[in-house]
């Protein structure tokens, strides 16, 4: 029996260990391990939502880069058997949460191998990359491909956002803090008012935020992150999307927007003095791509920071398709992976 604990696994992205259990909230929050043995078996522990049937925590878990669970925890503690066999093998196991951070959370309690040397991390990677976004960033509705169906966390799947696959394609280590709906001076609004609720510079600097507590008693919103848990090569910055629902085509709310926007990249900075940053726009609209220019352009002027650049998506087509309330299919995803991998390979030099 092992615990999730760095001397046993590598850790993935923001968690939290808690009452020897470790808390996963954020999108693509998980751990690796590998083994050299017979079977494994994975104990999984829900928080209070998992009682509830809504907006479940969604969790992957694969073996030998191949899922062999795909689950939402809907009781306290679930036990799964990820491997077994009657002879001995290599493998590697990935434990990954899907869905995203504000309706649930997930616990892995404890890892049971039949292996005569117990498991062990898996290697680090070359290179690490931090993401910040929204739904985009989330997967939001990503395995439904309807566009006029709603939200739910059974449909996101973190693993098949243009991030992961980026992180993937470019072999680095990945940490993604993302919310669906929130921005940098407004959440997504239908109403013109500002939704001051849904910021992600309110939450940067915190473990997660969510309605689920780990244990049933901490929030991750009241959990100061520790930077140097994680310390990102490069940081890709993707908001703007929730913001133009406020901003639309009006200067001086446009012009909030990039002002906020410096602020965010001065606390970005001070978290993380020696990444490089790479702000990006346009998968589901460009509008307020100049904004993103203006500010990295403002930013740089007034900090004398020129590690820090841009980069546009390419607006999602029709012809691609649309997941769930008009988000990227899976094929814009992968276009927009392809295009960032590209890009980074020449910005990093990787």
């Amino acid at each position: 029996m092992f615990k999730a604990t760095e001397n046993h696994v590598k850790i993935i992205g923001r968690t939290h260990y808690y009452n020897d259990v470790l808390w996963l909230a954020l999108s693509g929050g998980g751990v690796e391990f590998s083994f050299y043995g017979k079977k494994a078996e994975i104990t999984l522990k829900g928080d209070a939502i998992a009682s509830t049937g809504n907006n479940l925590a969604r969790i992957g878990i694969s073996v030998n880069g191949k899922r062999v669970i795909d689950d939402q925890l809907n009781k306290p503690l679930t036990k799964y058997t990820v491997f077994e066999s009657d002879t001995v093998q290599d493998i590697t196991v990935t434990v990954i949460k899907l869905s995203e951070s504000a309706m649930s959370t997930v616990g892995i309690q404890e890892i049971a191998v039949d292996a005569a040397d117990g498991i062990k991390p898996t290697p680090d990677n070359a290179h690490t990359i931090e993401f910040i976004g929204d739904s985009i960033t989330c997967g939001y509705g990503v395995d439904d491909e309807h566009e006029l169906n709603s939200f739910s966390t059974a449909t996101e799947d973190v693993t098949k956002t243009y991030a992961y696959l980026t992180a993937q394609q470019l072999q680095a280590d990945y940490s993604m803090v993302s919310y669906s709906g929130y921005g940098i001076i407004t959440g997504y609004t239908e109403n013109d008012q500002k939704l001051t609720t849904h910021l992600i510079p309110d939450y940067y600097e915190k473990v997660g935020k969510s309605e689920g507590k780990f244990d049933g008693t901490l929030l991750p919103q009241d959990l100061w992150w520790d930077f140097n848990k994680f310390v990102p090569d490069l940081i890709v910055i993707n908001l703007g999307t929730n913001d133009d629902s406020y901003t639309k085509e009006e200067a001086s709310k446009q012009a909030e927007y990039a002002q906020e926007y410096i602020e965010f990249l001065k606390m970005v900075r001070r978290n993380n003095p020696h990444a490089a940053i790479l702000c990006t726009l346009g998968m589901m609209g460009d509008r307020l791509y100049p904004f993103v220019e203006q500010a990295v352009s403002g930013y740089s002027r007034e900090t004398g920071d020129r590690n820090i650049t841009v980069m546009r998506f390419d607006v999602q087509l029709p012809t691609d398709g649309y997941a769930a309330d008009f988000h990227p299919s899976q094929a814009t995803h992968r276009k927009a992976a392809n295009k960032l991998t590209a890009h980074i390979k020449e910005l990093m030099k990787w």
